[in-house]
């Protein structure tokens, strides 16, 4: 018999990897003789890295960068088997599994680790940046993210806006003059799976930012 092992990950708990090697070992304790095909999925969020590098041959980057909450870690992404590929998880650096329960405040928490991840993809000569977005612990319209890269959010004293999505109150100035250049010349996807437009009663603040 032939089994095809396909999950994503369980939210939490298993990577879809994880999953797949938990599920085969279950089989084949029962059924010893099956023949088991993995193939892990996912869907933009937490093991979105890890099936698309093990599907392509790619390798893992681990990168020191700052949590939601700017604490020093340890977060990896992914450059495929073309070599020209990174593909990032904003769980990795900005995730809901770096904080506890009573420190899930989108208010306070950023995506600058994200940030982080993107400029050492860069270093690496990646041209093509494919961002999950799955298991997020921000709201902060990226802001933390581009900061990481040179852009300047300034208040209306001049002063930098403070990161998290509270900075988005006070925002008054963009300044992009000091972007990383290499970013006009990289693709950049998003991957997720769902529809939700940034606004309205529909948008990803509404329905995910609590």
């Amino acid at each position: 018999m032939k089994i095809l092992i396909a999950p994503d990950s369980f939210k939490g708990a298993l990577s879809s990897s994880q999953a797949a090697e938990a599920i085969a070992a279950g089989i084949l304790k029962v059924a010893p003789y099956t023949e088991i095909i993995k193939i892990p999925l996912a869907d933009g969020g937490e093991g979105t890295v890890e099936a698309l590098v093990s599907a392509t041959g790619g390798t893992m980057i681990p990168v020191q960068v700052k949590d939601p909450l700017l604490r020093d870690i340890t977060a990896c992404y992914g450059i495929l088997g073309d070599k020209k590929t990174a593909v990032i998880e904003m769980a990795a650096a900005s995730g809901l599994t770096l904080l506890t329960q009573a420190e899930q405040n989108p208010l306070l928490t950023s995506t600058y680790g994200t940030g982080q991840l993107v400029s050492n993809a860069l270093d690496k000569g990646c041209e093509t940046i494919i961002i999950g977005l799955g298991g997020s612990a921000t709201n902060d319209g990226g802001l933390g993210m581009l900061n990481a890269l040179g852009v300047k959010f300034l208040n209306k004293a001049g002063g930098d806006c403070s990161l998290g999505g509270q900075g988005l109150a006070d925002l008054d100035v963009i300044d992009i003059s000091g972007l990383d250049k290499r970013i006009a010349l990289t693709r950049f996807k998003a991957a997720c799976d769902v529809q939700n437009p940034l606004a309205g009663p529909q948008g990803a603040t509404y329905v995910f930012g609590p």
